[in-house]
């Protein structure tokens, strides 16, 4: 079995209500559920939230919304709990389940990208427990250089060495000819896998020293062993962060479709 939970809190430093906020007429998080609903290999999709204000904005579109605790650290957390209630009410979740990420503010998200992670699951479920993501080649310096896009190295065989709001890798033969791109800069897209018993045991781990360093939940999986498999997608989004971000997404949601 494979469905997708969505985190979306309404709490938000710099943009708070902003899943429930209007993109072309439709909050953000119904333009999320549909374009994980169009994927093809999902069997079903959840909202997890944390506020009565999103619960009943999902309600309203026709979506399956579930009611989870404030308190939690990460959207991961949040959907380990999801995971728990589902199963309490005799969803038939086992151990081997997939369950996908999809972040509740990533409007320009793209079906086939979902399709694409999940045929990463598929094709490595007999490894040792992984967490499934996405990363997408960077072409300029602006996105290399700005910490809200979280930078990837990966090893050979595609697993994650690393996540960092900073630059990496640092090219230092390009720095000292004045740039600091290179052919190695790819850039993370928040989108994870994991099977129900790697889920359980993330969320088991207490919260990491880089993971609080970063503020990127991911670094707790690299930090204590569970390794990250990637696949790289020719396909891009973003995440809406502030008002200005909804500006620019209303501008580029006729490209993404």
């Amino acid at each position: 079995m494979v469905i997708i939970i969505i985190p979306a809190r309404f709490s938000s430093t710099r943009f708070p209500g902003k899943v429930i906020a209007l993109l072309k007429n439709k909050p953000i998080i119904q333009h999320v559920y549909e374009k994980a609903k169009a994927s093809n290999l999902i069997e079903d999709v959840f909202i997890a939230t944390d506020d009565e204000r999103v619960f009943q904005c999902v309600n309203n579109f026709g979506g399956k919304a579930l009611m989870t605790s404030k308190n939690h650290p990460s959207g991961t957390d949040r959907i380990a709990e999801a995971v728990d209630i589902l199963i309490k009410y005799g969803y038939n979740l086992k151990n081997d389940s997939i369950v996908i990420n999809l972040q509740g503010d990533e409007p320009l998200i793209k079906p086939q990208m979902i399709d694409q992670l999940v045929s990463l699951m598929k094709d490595n479920i007999d490894s040792n427990q992984f967490i499934g993501t996405l990363v997408k080649k960077i072409d300029n310096e602006s996105e290399f250089t700005n910490p809200n896009i979280v930078k990837v190295v990966f090893d050979s065989n595609k697993y994650a060495l690393y996540f960092s709001r900073c630059p990496i890798p640092f090219d230092r033969e390009k720095y000292l000819k004045g740039s600091s791109t290179n052919h190695f800069m790819y850039k993370h897209i928040g989108i994870y896998g994991y099977t129900v018993e790697t889920l359980k045991k993330f969320v088991s781990l207490p919260q990491s020293r880089l993971e609080k360093i970063e503020a990127l939940e991911q670094l707790r999986a690299l930090e204590n062993g569970i390794k990250i498999k990637i696949a790289i997608t020719e396909y891009d989004s973003f995440g809406i962060d502030t008002p200005e971000d909804l500006e620019v997404a209303e501008k580029c949601l006729n490209t993404y479709l």
